[in-house]
């Protein structure tokens, strides 16, 4: 589907593109203006794919608005709908993708149309690239068409504006959700328009780095549409629910699921509507590792088993019960230095960061060990 927005002074005109467009099919028009300020105001709330732009109209022509709308959106199609076709040369200029002659035929804005699905079609390769969205261990985008280095960001708010709108993985955010979310405490007027700001800064970021990714105002809020894009957060939580699904150790998930763990979901960000979810994918990650630990023990491969447990304690250094299993595994394959490792790491994070004692059954398997600091 092509999204598109019509601006033209005249009614009739606006009205007949409309109804022509409809006739070709898979395309959508978003929004109909004559007045093309406020056709570029709308340009900060809504996703769009093209734009039809009459070149005659009164205040500010059709050349004009097609240069402020390269500043905004410099890949965005725009096609010039016009009776004049001394304009073209200027057209041309300012990298338009089509000129049309009006009385406009259905035939050829068939061939428009079609020059607007092959510039938004997947690459010559015949798959789209995909943008890698980070979400554990920090958050960052890499862009497809750049080998994946992060997206650079104009200011912070911007980049978390972003994340939020991930974090919601396409579903629509209530404006006012937003806006407490990120500037809790902020005059809401204000606030607001720091949102729509930042929305303007980021429509313009996706669209200089050719991301695919867009952002959609819905409803009272707004929505990121991610084209076939997940974050690494999505795909590390459904390998976690497959691993929790078998009975049986997979291998091949437990590989996979580990090597997306980066660290802590949208860790280092300072995002508090994070912690919640960071809670959660860390519960999640914590019960898995210890079913894969129970199944691996089972199976008796027992280097797996303590590898499990080092990542659990890596996320949950104080959990006792896990330490202490981890030095009998250690134990048991004739590793007491790394027994001992393991014991003095928990003792610091019980002891040292949370100010507890050591529970009495840690104390005994210390003795066990004959060390006694």
């Amino acid at each position: 589907m092509i999204r598109v927005l019509l601006v033209d002074d005249e009614e009739d005109a606006l009205n007949l593109m409309e109804i022509l467009l409809k006739q070709i099919g898979d395309v959508e028009v978003i929004g109909k203006y004559a007045n093309a300020l406020r056709a570029l105001e709308s340009l900060d709330t809504a996703s769009v794919d093209a734009v039809f732009l009459d070149n005659q109209m009164p205040g500010m022509t059709g050349m004009e608005a097609a240069r402020r709308i390269r500043e905004k959106l410099p890949r965005i199609p725009i096609v010039f709908t016009t009776a004049y076709p001394e304009y073209a040369v200027e057209a041309f200029e300012v990298r338009s993708t089509d000129y049309l002659l009006k009385l406009i035929t259905l035939s050829r804005l068939q061939q428009t149309v079609a020059r607007l699905r092959e510039a938004a079609s997947p690459s010559r390769s015949g798959e789209r690239l995909r943008p890698s969205i980070r979400c554990m261990g920090g958050f960052a985008i890499g862009m497809p068409e750049e080998d994946g280095l992060p997206l650079s960001w104009k200011i912070n708010k911007e980049k978390e504006v972003c994340a939020f709108l991930i974090h919601h993985e396409g579903k629509p955010a209530d404006t006012e959700l937003i806006v407490e979310a990120i500037w809790p405490g902020h005059d809401v007027k204000k606030a607001k328009t720091y949102l729509y700001t930042c929305l303007s800064y980021l429509r313009r970021t996706l669209q200089e780095h050719g991301v695919p990714l867009a952002v959609e105002k819905v409803a009272s809020g707004f929505a990121i549409r991610m084209n076939g894009a997940e974050s690494d957060a999505a795909v590390f939580e459904r390998l976690l629910d497959a691993m929790l699904a078998k009975d049986e150790p997979d291998r091949r998930l437990y590989d996979e699921a580990n090597r997306l763990y980066q660290g802590e979901y949208m860790e280092g960000c300072d995002y508090g509507w994070a912690a919640a979810r960071q809670e959660a994918i860390n519960a999640k990650y914590i019960r898995s590792l210890r079913t894969m630990h129970r199944q691996f023990l089972g199976r008796g491969e027992l280097p797996l088993a303590a590898d499990c447990l080092r990542r659990v304690l890596a996320i949950a250094p104080e959990s006792e019960a896990d330490g202490r299993e981890l030095i009998r595994l250690n134990l048991e394959t004739g590793d007491r230095h790394e027994a001992l490792n393991v014991y003095r790491r928990l003792e610091e994070a019980v002891r040292g960061q949370l100010g507890l004692e050591l529970e009495e059954e840690t104390i005994r398997l210390r003795d066990q060990m004959g060390w006694f600091g």
